[in-house]
């Protein structure tokens, strides 16, 4: 008799070991050995978690740093002079206008003669020059337009706009804009007025 085990006979063998144990205890012992996989697979993650945690305790027995001082805020003159200071020169209204007209060309916008009207306001000691401008183009032109006038002069607020479409499939809008310019009474590079 040969008593070599060739490859079919160890597997003849198992799987006559097999038939002879309990399916349930076959599938408690699968499932304890891939708890125990589990387990160790999870080890070093649960070793990270352990050292993070400890590092986070270590940090929140740590003080505070101490929080930068904080600025203070300007003062009531210093607020007056930046206000004095962003106002426009109301000897160049002119030219102010000219880049009004020049930044809706730009824009590709129709401007129609425009309504002006100037008033002084001797309390606050500046100058308004309000304009009401027709304009015509399309709805993401004149915003545009408008965008650009304020960024360009800080001293210039848009007060209203109002539209207008002739139909509802028109692409072009007609659109009245009114803007303020803020002026100072005396030049500007003089400063706030005494």
């Amino acid at each position: 008799m040969n008593n070599t085990l060739t490859p079919a006979g160890l597997l003849l063998r198992a799987r006559l070991a097999l038939g002879r144990v309990n399916p349930v205890t076959a599938g408690a012992v699968a499932l304890l050995l891939a708890g125990v996989a589990a387990h160790l697979a999870l080890l070093p993650a649960r070793d990270q978690l352990e050292r993070d945690y400890e590092q986070a305790r270590r940090l929140a027995r740590m003080p505070l740093p101490l929080a930068a001082p904080s600025v203070a805020p300007p003062s009531s003159d210093q607020n007056l002079q930046h206000f004095y200071a962003t106002l426009g020169d109301r000897r160049g209204v002119e030219r102010q206008l000219r880049d009004v007209f020049s930044l809706a060309a730009k824009h590709g916008l129709t401007l129609a003669q425009g309504e002006y009207r100037s008033a002084q306001d001797r309390n606050a000691k500046l100058t308004t020059y309000q304009v009401n401008l027709p304009v015509k183009g399309s709805y993401g032109a004149i915003l545009g337009f408008a965008l650009d006038v304020l960024r360009a002069m800080p001293h210039v607020s848009l007060d209203d706009v109002a539209f207008r479409r002739d139909a509802i499939g028109d692409a072009g809008v007609e659109a009245r804009l009114r803007m303020t310019f803020y002026l100072a009474a005396a030049p500007a590079s003089t400063g706030a007025p005494r």
